[in-house]
């Protein structure tokens, strides 16, 4: 009897978290998180599992903001030291200027294509598979290139365009033959990278050519893992409507319902719960979904309580088991 009343204040409390996350979301709107192949090691994987995806391409936004800022300040305070307000003035009207003189310029047509000559290699190849370039690609698989190409860390072609969405790329990396389970360092396939990027049309592509939908990484995360804790709604959904296994488990014993929760993911919690996720199944740490919860209640009031204190790295107070391993390119 306890522990249902337990299930239903937890589940009050997610219901009253979604609305106020709802509620941000159309103030403030929702940032894209994505990470490059590139920049996953295992202690990179394992972060993703404890604080969700980073969104690494806004943090460079930020920092180059603030340098400009801090350029502007300096250019501002030498003009004023040098010249006097004046030039100040002077310098805006120079700005406004060129303005609208770019406003007024013609637009330059697109530069031509090239017709690609010579040899592409690998790096190359790869490369045009982040970046879309089709006639990269075909002139390589035309040469001869094997469309398994990989780099030091086992990721091909077909991992790094799933990431970014590429699907003609990636309709002929699989008609040239593309494993389409193939696996990386880190056992992730083309599945686990399209949920990365929030592609659900490329996981029904790669499924559509036999891709396994329950294949697990190193973590022994499945790719309904990996959409719950990078926040992709529609996939978490896609994945559910096609009977995936929703109490899976990971290597920490977590379901997706305990990455949900854990990284403040309501709207998938939502939907974890209506299709019957179970609030009391224990982690490796005997933590249950329902505990995470209670936990939000407990650090809400902590911080209430202790203003001045710094919020723990540690998320919802589970600490996991992870490794302090990670995994770099071989020499």
């Amino acid at each position: 009897m306890a522990s249902s009343e337990e299930v239903q204040r937890a589940t009050e409390l997610i219901e009253q978290r979604l609305a106020e996350e709802e509620e941000n979301q159309k103030l403030h709107g929702a940032a894209n998180m994505k990470l490059g192949p590139g920049q996953m090691d295992l202690l990179v994987l394992e972060d993703e599992k404890r604080h969700g995806a980073q969104n690494l391409a806004l943090q460079k936004v930020k920092q180059g903001q603030e340098r400009v800022r801090k350029t502007s300040l300096d250019l501002r305070r030498e003009i004023i030291d040098v010249g006097g307000i004046q030039n100040l003035i002077e310098l805006r009207k120079k700005r406004k200027q060129k303005k609208r003189e770019a406003l007024t310029l013609a637009p330059q047509p697109p530069p031509e294509a090239q017709e690609i000559t010579g040899p592409i290699d690998e790096e190359t190849f790869l490369k045009a598979a982040v970046e879309g370039k089709m006639g990269v690609i075909e002139k390589f698989l035309a040469d001869g290139g094997s469309a398994d190409t990989c780099d030091q860390f086992r990721r091909t072609a077909l991992h790094r365009a799933s990431l970014e969405g590429h699907m003609e790329i990636l309709q002929k990396l699989l008609d040239s033959g593309a494993t389409v389970d193939f696996q990386d360092r880190l056992d992730c396939t083309a599945v686990h990278w399209a949920c990365r990027g929030g592609h659900l049309e490329v996981v029904k592509l790669l499924q559509s050519r036999g891709a396994n939908i329950n294949v697990r990484d190193k973590l022994l995360s499945t790719p309904l893992h990996v959409a719950a804790r990078t926040g992709r709604v529609d996939l978490v959904e896609y994945f559910l409507s096609m009977g995936v296994d929703i109490n899976s488990k990971d290597r920490e014993g977590d379901s997706a319902l305990h990455d949900a929760v854990r990284l403040n993911r309501y709207r998938i919690i939502k939907m974890l719960l209506l299709h019957g996720a179970d609030m009391m199944a224990k982690n490796m740490a005997g933590k249950t979904p329902t505990d995470l919860v209670q936990l939000w209640q407990a650090d809400t009031r902590h911080a209430l309580e202790h203003p001045e204190v710094e919020p723990a790295h540690s998320q919802n107070g589970l600490e996991g088991s992870a490794e302090s391993g990670t995994e770099t390119a071989p020499q």
